[in-house]
């Protein structure tokens, strides 16, 4: 009889990196992470997968390899390995192994970590960015804005470069220089180029530009005109064009991406298609490991791209001469990551109820991984329930809902997700099915300011706490009143980063609920502005303003002005490196509340940033699932 799902079963799950094909045969190379309670750690494997069926190879074991890429031949795999480097410590290794398996031999050792592998196509080189500069250990002297930045920490002394790999030699050059990030970079069919996203502007990081500089020259062209926010660069076929997504802020942070097109020479970039959809994955899951990866990819006379539309994401292919974009993988499913190769499409999906596989797209859907599968024998899986209502306004909401097995009404959490700008949907999360195991209904919804739909129903700019309140409060509503398992009497709310603002603000406006827990939230709109890592820019386009030249209004939003409000017993938890959203956020909230005379607890996690939920130590991630229950337990039970 399967057993409840309890915090520490996430180890149970296989966590999948994106897929590379063989150029040769069709074999898939992948990582499968496992995290491990005892060490405290992820760990990381290459396996091999015939495209054609038949069981998985397990090319490596050192549990510390990841990010494989095969040779553009398909006779040898390069990945990226923390192979000889202690636990916590920085940088990483490239390391070169042959396709069937047999001895890796390290190529080459880095101290800042290398990312965004790539071979040239001649298989002598490859391309890769990494850090460069430090930031001092003792007395910081700061002279920039972004003082730091989640997952990265102190980085005013820091830029991210491209550099080139010679395997002959196993030296390293540094192909780009100067006071900017490369954020993306890709190698031309030729060679001799490579197109590299940057961002140039410390003030205004969002927009960046696309730059070609040719190898053997040294010369770089910008192609676009700093008026963009652009994610990702890929060259066509021929290489006389490049494709990428991005946008022109029309509506700020929430404006939908889009492919483009740009010639690789210079010109006015084209956009190809006007869907009214997000082209990224934004859906919410605890059980990833990297691997999720949306730029599109130019393959033959056909461009391929995510969509993300009503808590699915879906792969779409476009041919630039035609211009009309075509489903090629639907079903309520997360794509995370995919490859095409001879006609295929190979990628990587999770489903509400099933983390990810490895599956192949040949006309028909194919599963080739079960790595796992069965986890529905041993673990009480519960399938999430859809369901949609109008809200007072007319819109449809999506919803879902988790049923615990108990029978009878049974206490009920509305949990709320980040962003604002992610969703809920078809994508597996690990800390929904604990709480239902514990006997807890969960209610999980997509209000205004969600992706997945429209960019109206996204912009929720200068109006948080509005109609994106009045959501959720209807959604409780609905719920009480159509699932005869909610208890109305024991409700509790929980929810992380936007989440845990709204948790702050929810718990300012009305005491319906017992208990909440407020994760890496917000709860001063003015120490968030000046502390996060994105506080600047980030405050101004989603408050409407600086928080200077409206004091009142930044305040009005700001769940900490209403602390006397609350009635609810509220429980803080926060990660002392979060640069996202930085603790002060939860202990001025908890200072002035304890101050209050009201009932609240703050538990704070050293080590740990803003990703702590779903990637943070293992040990700490079963912590706080313990810490979630306790509270809630107490309070509702």
């Amino acid at each position: 009889m399967p057993s409840p799902v309890k915090p520490k079963d996430f180890t149970r799950y296989s966590l999948l990196s994106e897929p590379s094909v063989s150029p040769k045969d069709g074999t898939v190379a992948i990582t499968v992470y496992r995290a491990n309670l005892g060490a405290d750690e992820y760990q990381g494997n290459v396996w091999a997968v015939p495209s054609a069926g038949g069981k998985p190879k397990k090319l490596t074991s050192s549990g510390k390899d990841g990010v494989p890429r095969f040779s553009p031949d398909g006779k040898r795999i390069i990945f990226a390995s923390k192979r000889g480097i202690r636990k916590g410590g920085k940088g990483n290794a490239l390391y070169l192994i042959d396709a069937k398996g047999g001895t890796a031999k390290l190529l080459y050792r880095c101290k800042r970590t290398m990312e965004a592998l790539a071979w040239f196509p001649d298989g002598k080189q490859v391309l890769f960015t990494s850090a460069v500069g430090e930031a001092e250990e003792d007395v910081k002297t700061i002279r920039r804005i972004n003082v730091w930045f989640n997952d990265k920490g102190f980085v005013y002394n820091v830029r991210r470069h491209a550099f080139v790999l010679d395997l002959a030699t196993r030296k390293a050059k540094q192909v780009t220089e100067g006071e900017f990030d490369v954020e993306k970079a890709a190698v031309s069919h030729s060679g001799n180029k490579i197109a590299y996203v940057a961002s140039t502007d410390d003030i205004r990081p969002y927009l960046t530009d696309i730059m070609v500089k040719d190898l053997k020259s040294g010369a770089t062209e910008k192609l676009t005109e700093h008026d963009m926010e652009i994610s990702s660069v890929a060259w066509s076929p021929n290489d006389e064009q490049i494709v990428f997504l991005g946008h022109r802020r029309a509506l700020g942070s929430v404006t939908h991406e889009h492919l483009w097109v740009v010639d690789s020479s210079g010109g006015k970039p084209k956009q190809l298609e006007n869907i009214d959809r997000s082209k990224t994955n934004s859906l919410n899951s605890d059980v990833r490991k990297g691997g999720v990866n949306p730029d599109p990819k130019w393959v033959g006379e056909e461009i391929f791209f995510l969509v993300n539309d009503a808590g699915s994401v879906h792969l779409y292919g476009l041919n630039p001469n035609v211009g009309v974009p075509k489903l090629l993988v639907g079903g309520e499913r997360s794509i995370e990551a995919f490859e095409v190769k001879d006609g295929r499409i190979f990628f990587t999906s999770m489903e509400s109820a099933k983390p990810v596989d490895l599956y192949v797209y040949d006309g028909r859907v194919r599963q080739l991984t079960e790595f796992n599968e069965g986890l529905g024998q041993t673990l009480n899986l519960r399938q999430p329930v859809p369901f949609h209502f109008r809200a007072s306004d007319g819109e449809l909401i999506d919803g879902w809902t988790v049923r615990p097995t108990a029978p009878g009404k049974v206490p009920t959490i509305l949990y709320i997700h980040g962003g604002p700008k992610t969703a809920f949907g078809h994508a597996f999360i690990h800390e929904f099915q604990v709480f239902a195991s514990r006997g807890y209904a969960v209610i999980f919804i997509n209000p205004r300011g969600s992706d997945s739909y429209s960019e109206k129903f996204a912009d929720i700019r200068g109006h948080y706490a509005e109609r994106d309140y009045l959501d959720l409060m209807e959604a409780v509503d609905y719920a009480g009143s159509h699932f005869d398992f909610v208890d109305g009497e024991r409700l509790g709310v929980a929810g992380g980063s936007y989440g845990g603002y709204m948790t702050n603000w929810i718990v300012t406006q009305t005491d319906r609920f017992k208990a909440a827990v407020s994760d890496r939230s917000i709860s001063n709109w003015w120490t968030f502005w000046g502390t996060s890592d994105i506080g600047p820019y980030f405050t101004k386009d989603q408050m409407g303003n600086d928080p200077w030249d409206h004091e009142d209004e930044t305040m009005s939003k700001s769940p900490i002005r209403y602390v006397r409000n609350v009635k609810t017993p509220i429980l803080f938890v926060h990660s002392m490196e979060d640069y996202r959203c930085w603790m002060v956020e939860a202990l001025q909230m908890f200072t002035a509340l304890k101050y209050f005379g009201k009932e609240a607890e703050l538990v704070l996690f050293p080590g740990e940033n803003h990703e702590l939920s779903r990637g943070g130590k293992p040990k700490h991630r079963v912590m706080r699932l313990e810490c979630y229950l306790r509270w809630f337990d107490s309070h509702l039970k």
